[in-house]
C-alpha cells in the first residue's frame, strides 16, 4: 500500500503553492497519498512562515504534539520546510531533535532524495541552501484542482525593507523564464483552470528571460498569459509600490482578463517612516500610482498593509497614515 502524507501549511499563497508541489513530488517519487488526518500519516511535513512570531511558535507547539506519535511510530518521518526552516536551519533540531528533515523553500524539489536518505541511514537531513531556479526545473507537471490555480513566477526579494525577513529566508529576486511560466499556465488551462494567480514575494519585480534573450516584465507576461486559450481571469500578488510601473498600470486598460482588484502594501503614510523602513518611495508617489490606476480602471478595489507602532513612529506619523487611508480609501 502507498504511504500517507500530511502537510500543514502556515503563511502566504506562495507557501500554499509550495505545499502543493511537495505533494506532487512525493506522490511521483514515492507514491505518497495526501491525507487530512495526521495520525495516519507516514510522513508529516510543516510548511512554515517566519513573518509573524506567533506563526513560528505554532510550529513548535505542533511539533511537540507530533513528538508523541514519533515515539509510538519510530519510522514516522517528520519534516520542517518553509521560511522558519530557512531562517533557523539546524537550530530547529536543537529545539526539536526528533525532526528528521529540515528544508528551505528553494530545496523542496529535493524532498524525494532527502526522504530516501533519512530512511536508509536513520540520520537527519538539513538542506536550506539557495540553488536559484533549480527548484522549478525539477518539479512534476502542474496538476489542476478546480478552476483556479497559483503559479509562481519568481522567488525572493532584493528590497531589504528593515522590517522584513524575506530576503534572508527566500533569497534575492530570481525570475522564471517567460516560456516556462506560459507552459505551466497553458497546461493548467488545458485541465480546466480559468483563473490564475501569479505569485512572487515581490511579483512586479518579475524580469523573465524570453527565448530571444530579451527580458519580459510583469506587464508583458500578463499579456502573454491573457492570450492563452481558456484563461479568463488573472490576478497577481504581492506587489511593491516601487516597481508598480506605468506599463503595469496600462495593462489594466487593455487586458480585460486582469481582475479589478489589487493588493499594494504601502506600510505607512509618513515619508519619515517610509524612509526608516527603506521602502524606496514616498507617500505622494504611492497616491499618484493609485490615482492613475483608478483613472484607467475606476471600479478597481484596492487593499493594502500597514505597520502601526513601527520603532520611532510618532503621533504625527500615525496621522499621516490615517490621512493617506482617507485619501485613497
Amino acid at each position: 500500500m502507498p504511504g500517507k502524507l500530511y502537510i500543514k501549511t502556515f503563511g502566504c499563497q506562495m507557501n500554499e503553492y509550495d505545499s502543493s508541489k511537495m505533494e506532487d513530488v512525493l506522490k511521483e517519487s514515492h507514491g505518497l497519498e495526501i491525507t487530512t488526518d495526521p495520525e495516519v500519516a507516514d510522513v508529516l511535513l510543516l510548511n512554515t512562515c517566519s513573518i509573524r512570531e506567533k506563526a513560528q511558535e505554532k510550529v513548535f507547539s505542533l511539533l511537540g504534539r507530533w513528538k508523541g506519535w514519533k515515539q509510538e511510530k519510530p519510522d514516522l518521518v517528520i519534516g520542517v520546510g518553509g521560511c522558519v526552516a530557512s531562517q533557523e536551519g539546524d537550530a530547529i533540531r536543537q529545539r526539536a531533535p526528533y525532526v528528521d528533515l529540515v528544508f528551505g523553500p528553494q530545496t523542496l524539489h529535493r524532498l524525494p532524495q532527502m526522504l530516501d536518505e533519512v530512511r536508509a541511514h536513520h540520520q537527519p537531513v538539513v538542506d536550506v541552501s539557495f540553488p536559484e531556479i533549480e527548484k522549478f526545473d525539477r518539479l512534476p507537471e502542474p496538476r489542476a484542482e478546480g478552476p483556479t490555480a497559483f503559479v509562481s513566477i519568481m522567488e525572493g526579494c532584493s528590497k531589504y525593507c528593515t522590517f522584513c525577513v524575506v530576503p534572508y529566508t527566500r533569497g534575492t529576486e530570481i525570475s522564471r523564464p517567460l516560456d516556462d511560466v506560459i507552459a505551466e499556465v497553458a497546461q493548467l488551462a488545458a485541465q480546466g483552470v480559468r483563473e490564475v494567480n501569479l505569485l512572487g514575494q515581490n511579483v512586479n519585480a518579475y524580469r523573465g528571460q524570453m527565448h530571444d534573450g530579451e527580458i519580459a516584465d510583469l506587464a508583458l507576461l500578463i499579456r502573454y498569459v491573457a492570450a492563452i486559450e481558456g484563461i479568463e481571469r488573472i490576478r497577481f500578488t504581492t506587489s511593491h509600490p516601487l516597481e508598480f510601473s506605468d506599463s503595469l498600470i496600462e495593462a489594466y486598460a487593455d487586458v480585460p482578463e486582469l481582475v479589478s482588484f489589487l493588493h499594494l502594501p504601502v506600510q505607512s503614510g509618513s515619508d519619515r517612516i517610509l524612509m526608516a523602513m527603506k521602502r524606496g518611495h514616498s507617500a505622494f508617489e504611492y497616491k499618484q500610482k493609485i490615482r492613475r490606476l483608478r483613472e484607467i480602471r475606476p471600479d478597481i478595489s484596492i487593499s493594502s498593509d500597514f505597520i502601526i507602532g513601527f520603532p520611532g513612529e510618532t503621533e504625527d506619523d500615525f496621522k499621516h497614515t490615517m490621512k493617506l487611508i482617507d485619501e485613497i480609501g
